[in-house]
């Protein structure tokens, strides 16, 4: 029987609560008034409820969610989050990692782990939070953090040495066990946009042509992407999704999630994708449909 992976990111969740005056200093000063005068009327509470709604209804055996959960990282926002997050699934259900939002500042950037540490918290003790391991029916979920703060007009993300030796060592080890190993991150792992950039998207991509995963699942751009990557074997899929509470704008489509149908075949790994988004009637039905592995 075939595992049911959901994946969806960016839920950036609105609305976003009044932050006091002493809290809008330095980057969030910028971000308030993106947030006022623009974000907020294209990132709405009742697409993401919607979206959400009909991802439970299909029913996934695990949901992934890859990053920016809140917008300014304002202490109140991650209350909020939990509450919402809770309402999403249960930690044993529900993994997620943290975005460049998640630290939008130096002064929160360790809330997300402390607000969300069950929902991240691998299978093995470990003596960092990043990467780890939870293994949920034949998948190998591995997360990453690539959320850092950064000076203003800069979106990037950064893993650093520790994250990427620790990353190595997993794969080894899992590369004795018959599983599907998932890389979630939140940056892509190759970006047009310099100031949106995974800083140390080489490293990572050179580890992974060596030891290789199955599937890569990501955020941040807000558009659907799939980029295919050297593994050891085979090219690696990677996947981005839209921003799970955007009316569409521009060249960013509305809101949508993806199902990963996961089984072994004959020692032999099939994954297909099934893509569902939102319309301007707040309806989600299937948008594609593609035989990754």
């Amino acid at each position: 029987m075939a595992f049911t992976l959901a994946h969806f990111s960016d839920p950036h969740l609105p609305p976003l609560p009044k932050p006091r005056f002493r809290e809008l200093a330095g980057k969030r000063v910028l971000g308030y008034l993106n947030w006022t005068r623009n974000r907020h009327k294209y990132y709405r509470r009742e697409v993401l409820d919607a979206l959400v709604g009909d991802l439970q209804a299909e029913r996934p055996d695990h949901i992934a969610v890859t990053g920016d959960l809140v917008n300014l990282a304002l202490p109140a926002e991650f209350a909020s989050a939990q509450a919402w997050l809770r309402g999403v699934g249960a930690p044993d259900s529900v993994t997620a990692i943290p975005g460049n939002h998640d630290a939008y500042v130096r002064a929160t950037r360790h809330r997300f782990v402390e607000s969300f540490g069950e929902y991240l918290r691998g299978d093995e003790p470990a003596g960092q939070a990043f990467p780890f391991l939870r293994r949920r029916g034949p998948v190998a979920l591995i997360g990453l953090s690539s959320a850092v703060p950064t000076a203003p007009f800069m979106a990037t993300g950064t893993l650093g040495r520790a994250q990427i030796d620790a990353l190595e060592r997993i794969l080894v080890a899992l590369s004795a066990e018959q599983v599907f190993r998932v890389l979630l991150v939140h940056h892509p792992l190759r970006s047009d946009s310099r100031p949106k950039r995974l800083t140390d998207s080489a490293a990572l991509i050179s580890l992974l042509g060596k030891h290789g995963v199955e599937l890569i699942l990501h955020g941040h751009d807000h558009i659907h992407s799939t980029m295919w990557f050297d593994g050891p074997d085979r090219k690696i899929p990677s996947i981005g999704v839209p921003a799970a509470s955007a009316l569409a704008r521009g060249r960013h489509p509305a809101a949508a999630y993806n199902l990963y149908k996961i089984e072994n075949v004959g020692n032999a790994w099939r994954c297909e994708q099934i893509s569902r988004g939102i319309d301007g009637s707040l309806q989600v039905s299937e948008i594609g449909r593609t035989q990754l592995i």
